[in-house]
Order: C-alpha cells, then structure tokens, then sequence
C-alpha cells in the first residue's frame, strides 16, 4: 500500500517539536481515566512518548510505516519499547487485541478522514477497543468563515530549521484552498532543502482535510454509540465559545449496544 505521508515523515519531528502545548491535556485525561490507552494516527509517537514516560502502557495505531519507523526509533532510544507498542494498520478498521480505558486522536488527525462514511466506520471501530466507560478525546480546529475564506492558494512560510547533524536548512511552506460546498481543505507542504554546498532540493507533500462544524461531529458521535460528555475550546480546557480556536470533544462510550 502506498504510504502517502512518507514525503514529509522525516521532516515532522523537526517541524512538530515544538507543539507541546497538548501534552498537559492528555496527561490529565489519562490520569483521570487511567491506562491502557489507545492513540489514533500516532504519528511519529509526539504524543505517547510523554504518556509511556508517565508511566502509562500506550497503542499507537497508525498507517504510516516511515511515520512508525520513527517512532519506533524514538521510544526504543527513550526504553519505552515495552510499554509502547505501535501498530501498522488502517485507522478505520483494525483490531489491536485490548480495550483501552482512553483513546484519542490529536491534533486535527481525525480530518484525513474525508467521507462521512469513513468517519462513522472508524468510530465504530475505536467503540469497540473502548473498555466499558471508557473515553475517546478528538481534537479538531473550529472552522470560521474568516480563516476558511483565507485558504486561497497563496504560498505562505509555516516555519525554517537547520539540521545539526546534516547542516540542512528547511523552509516549509504550504498552499491551501477550500471547497466549501465538499467541506474540504486541498493542502501541499512544500518542504525547500537548502545543502551546505547549495544545492536546493525541494519536497512535495499534498494531502485534503474535511472539516467539521460543531453539531456535525457531535451527531457523528452520536450515530456511531458515543455520548458527548465535554466540550472544550482550547488546551487547557477552556469552555467551548464563539472565539474558541479548538474543538475539543470528550465522549464516552455508550453502552448496550454492539
């Protein structure tokens, strides 16, 4: 199967290092819940490194194998290997084995599902590896008419690195264009690697979005057994408002059904 984030798994360590400002959350999620818990689009293992190291035996499911290979090499530096454990599957249906006290999926992961059918079958498929009452976190961006409206196609500077191991410089870039009526998001990073004898390589790394408006996702909840206990507006749990950057739903699995 072709890995479609293998163009830009060496760049996302380096890009992503410093979002930390989550961590917080769900560490408090998985001492209010308790262990074990399930991570959905784990990536390179941002988020379950500092889980394992609190202590908590942590799954990270995720259909990338450049993005595991990372963060296999990640965890069994940190010697986490035993209480991580990492799975090579299709979010939208796979079967780890285990029921999780906890499951989550971060950071707008849950947008790369991009049909309605898709989002339902995959939380059908993360119902079932919920323990009874237990929890699934999903942490969206909230859609604005403003921000939308700004993904026109322009390229813009997300960030620039220097590698000291390599002595590479990177400049990410990325492009953005909106398709309200589908409710997606058509994005490329483009990834501009400057040698240190000058020689420019540039990396290309297109994807889509589907975004979700309030009443949407927690109907798709819904639908799919879960019942929406929490709505917050940002990282540190703030009420959901009309000038809230996040939308962070916090639903527990409803139980007698199948």
């Amino acid at each position: 199967m072709l890995d479609l984030y293998e163009p830009f798994a060496r760049f996302y360590d380096a890009a992503y290092e410093r979002v930390t400002e989550d961590v917080p959350m769900y560490l408090g999620f998985a001492q209010r819940t308790g262990g074990p818990i399930l991570e959905l689009g784990c990536g390179t293992g941002r988020l379950m490194q500092p889980l394992a190291e609190a202590g908590y035996r942590v799954t990270g499911v995720d259909a990338s194998p450049a993005m595991l290979a990372l963060a296999e090499k990640k965890l069994a530096a940190a010697s986490l290997s035993q209480t991580a454990r990492l799975v090579n599957a299709d979010m939208r249906e796979f079967q780890t084995g285990e029921t999780y006290r906890l499951a989550f999926i971060a950071l707008n992961t849950f947008m790369h599902l991009e049909t309605q059918a898709d989002q339902l079958r995959a939380l059908r498929c993360w119902r079932r590896h919920l323990a009874p009452g237990g929890f699934l976190t999903i942490d969206l961006f909230s859609p604005d008419l403003g921000s939308l409206l700004e993904a026109d196609g322009r390229l813009a500077e997300a960030n620039r690195w220097t590698d000291p191991a390599t002595g590479v410089t990177v400049q990410k870039l990325y492009t953005r264009t909106v398709d309200l009526a589908t409710q997606t998001i058509s994005v490329t990073f483009v990834y501009d690697e400057t040698l240190p004898d000058g020689t420019l390589r540039r990396a290309l790394a297109p994807f889509k979005l589907r975004y979700l408006w309030r009443y949407e996702a927690e109907l798709l909840l819904d639908k799919a057994g879960y019942v929406v206990e929490e709505l917050y507006g940002s990282y540190y749990l703030e009420p959901f408002s009309s000038s809230s950057g996040r939308m962070i739903f916090v639903a527990r699995r409803r139980e007698g059904e199948s």
